[in-house]
This record gives C-alpha cells, structure tokens and sequence, in this order.
C-alpha cells in the first residue's frame, strides 16, 4: 500500500483572512471542435468482449456436455 502523505497549505499573504480566488481563462469550445479532440479508438475493447464471449460460450457448452456425461 501506498504511504498517505500530508498536503502542505503555505500562505501567500498572512495578514489576510481570506484566500484570493485566481480566475481562470475562459475559452469557448464548439461542439465541432470537441468532438475533434475526444475521438477515442476502443477496438481492441470490442475484440476483447468478443474473446471473453467466445470463451464464455465454450466454457459454459463444455459444462453442460459434462453434466451429461457424470450423470
């Protein structure tokens, strides 16, 4: 197991009694672009599921020829 460590708060400015929020920028992002950027490749996930069906299949037919046969 990993070892928890403590965050350390330093204060920029001691005398004041609230922090200061920094902005950030904001940027306008159109739905063309955003599904530019986000185009993930999950093939080698599909050929994986279709493995694990595939054995699942075989598995579960070799069970059942099984039972036949002990009974």
């Amino acid at each position: 197991m990993s070892k928890k460590s403590k965050r350390q708060i330093s204060k920029a400015n001691p005398t004041s009694s609230s922090p200061t929020p920094t902005a950030a920028p904001a940027s306008r992002v159109t739905s063309a672009s955003k599904s530019e950027e986000f185009n993930p490749d999950y093939s080698f996930v599909r050929k994986d599921l279709k493995r694990i069906g595939t054995l699942a299949g075989i598995f579960l037919t070799v069970l059942v020829v099984l039972s036949f046969f002990l009974r």
